[in-house]
């Protein structure tokens, strides 16, 4: 995996995650399926695949926003509170903020639009998007 299998794999198999709380190390396994989802779903459903990777994302910035403590009812207030406490504060890449940015609106396309077509390719680029994000999470949050 692109993200040196994080340690969210060991706890599927009866592993632990350590250093971080209950429900980040959750959130991370969460966002590890979900992305492991959207692999098997390119072939027959790109845009399934493509609101799995989403999602993936959106798990990873709610586990780091979890450590801090912060929690968010919408979208936009994660989205919004991973620029500041992250990409602002200078310990992400600015490209992740992009991508998540990008992702949810790729993902509004592909679950409510009707004529709007997502294909293979960018089902594709956004798993790989996804998998970065959980190495990124796993980076800041010592679980690598």
């Amino acid at each position: 995996m692109a993200y040196g299998r994080l340690a969210i794999y060991r706890q599927r198999s009866g592993g632990s995650v350590t250093g971080v709380t209950d429900t980040t190390a959750r959130l991370l396994q969460k966002a590890g399926r979900a992305v492991d989802g959207a692999e098997t779903l390119v072939p027959t459903d790109p845009e399934a695949a493509v609101s799995r990777a989403y999602y993936s994302m959106f798990y990873s910035v709610e586990a780091l926003l979890n450590e801090r403590g912060l929690r968010f009812r919408k979208h936009g207030g994660v989205h919004t509170a991973f620029g500041e406490h992250f990409v602002k504060a200078g310990l992400s890449d600015p490209k992740f903020h992009q991508w998540l940015l990008q992702g949810f609106n790729k993902r509004i396309t592909a679950d409510y639009g009707v004529d709007a077509a997502v294909g293979a390719d960018e089902a594709r680029e956004m798993i790989a998007w996804a998998r970065a994000f959980l190495g990124e999470a796993g980076r800041l949050l010592g679980v690598t």
